[in-house]
């Protein structure tokens, strides 16, 4: 493809979280292409790989709507030809075994990797990720930082839905009941936000709702690292109603809110 490349790495499932990247994508380079694998690396025994949502006939139409110009949606087989046992893998460090990491053990491993397959084989300039998967995308920098890959890495600001929650492929999963209980994560954002101590605020939001069980909710410094004392840091939640593991994040200030 001629001039500037940008690639969006996505599991299908497209919604306008997606669109968002593809659109920031266009604003990056002269050719887009739009991943789509549903990598089993990151998927752990007990979460949902097999019932993760695949909608690759709707994903393609949203991709020729958005003009992009070459969507790659290999087969399990054709990214591992070799089977998964014995691969050679990035390893994520300790980063990877924190938050997320430490909730999914090898989880960063298996994004990485696939990460990396997929910037040797469609060799980006840049690549456009949504920020509400920050970790990741924190991660993802980190890993193209530590290994010379010469790849733009681009958050794209998080989209949500009318209600305050953050666009997921798993929103479809939630009962009416559970998607009432999921909103106290917008809820528990936004106080944070307001607050000079980010991380009590919201936990209080979150601890006042019974339909949701917390994993963690932290702040860190954008980098991953311990949170300062004052300033700019990151506000990370993730908690499950009902049966659905719903994740979200925010720029937060330590002792002088927005």
């Amino acid at each position: 493809m001629p001039g500037r490349v940008a690639v969006v790495p996505t599991m299908g499932a497209l919604h306008d979280g997606h669109r968002a990247n593809f659109r920031r994508a266009a604003e990056l380079a002269d050719s887009r292409v739009v991943t789509i694998f549903v990598n089993p690396l990151q998927f752990r025994p007990n979460e949902d790989l097999d019932k993760y949502p695949r909608t690759l006939d709707a994903d393609l139409a949203m991709c020729e709507a958005e003009g992009v110009d070459l969507v790659f949606a290999p087969s399990v087989g054709e990214m591992y030809p070799d089977g998964r046992e014995g691969l050679t893998t990035v390893h994520a460090g300790p980063d990877g075994e924190i938050l997320e990491g430490a909730s999914r053990p090898g989880f960063f491993t298996g994004v990485l990797t696939v990460v990396s397959k997929l910037f040797h084989l469609t060799r980006p300039d840049v690549a456009c990720f949504g920020e509400k998967d920050f970790q990741q995308l924190a991660m993802v920098r980190r890993m193209v930082r530590d290994l010379d890959m010469g790849v733009e890495i681009v958050g794209v600001p998080t989209v949500r839905e009318s209600d305050g929650l953050a666009l997921s492929s798993r929103n479809v999963y939630l009962s009416e009941a559970e998607r009432a209980a999921a909103l106290a994560i917008p809820r528990a954002v936004r106080a944070a936000q307001a607050s000079p101590d980010p991380l009590a605020a919201a936990r209080q939001t979150l601890e006042a709702e019974p339909g949701l069980d917390v994993d963690y909710v932290a702040v860190r410094a954008n980098d991953l690292a311990e949170a300062p004392d004052r300033g700019p840091a990151r506000l990370l939640i993730a908690a499950r109603a009902g049966t659905t593991r719903l994740i979200d994040n925010a720029a937060v200030r330590i002792g002088d809110p927005r």
